[in-house]
């Protein structure tokens, strides 16, 4: 039996400020996600005049109906995230 397949999904958060704590945006975010999905890694991002961004993997069920954007919308309700924005999507090694 052949069992259900994953994908990785890497995303960009934008904080709502520049004095947003990012340690503490990532517990958020840890705790909003649902069953099933996993954050695997995270990472800040510089872009500039020292503001960073969030960096992060997460790996879902492949079958999630809408794709990425149910994990979009619910990234984005966090408190202290502006915006969320896919890098790219793969399938997530067995």
């Amino acid at each position: 039996m052949r069992t259900m397949g994953r994908v990785a999904v890497v995303l960009k958060i934008y904080p709502e400020d520049v004095s947003t704590d990012l340690s503490g945006l990532v517990e958020d975010i840890k705790k909003t996600l649902p069953p099933g999905f996993n954050l695997e890694m995270w990472e800040l991002e510089p872009v500039a005049f020292s503001i960073n961004i969030l960096r992060v993997l997460v790996t879902m069920p492949e079958n999630t109906e809408g794709g990425t954007e149910p994990l979009e919308r619910l990234l984005a309700s966090v408190r202290g995230v502006s915006q969320v924005e896919v890098e790219y999507v793969t399938r997530a090694p067995e």
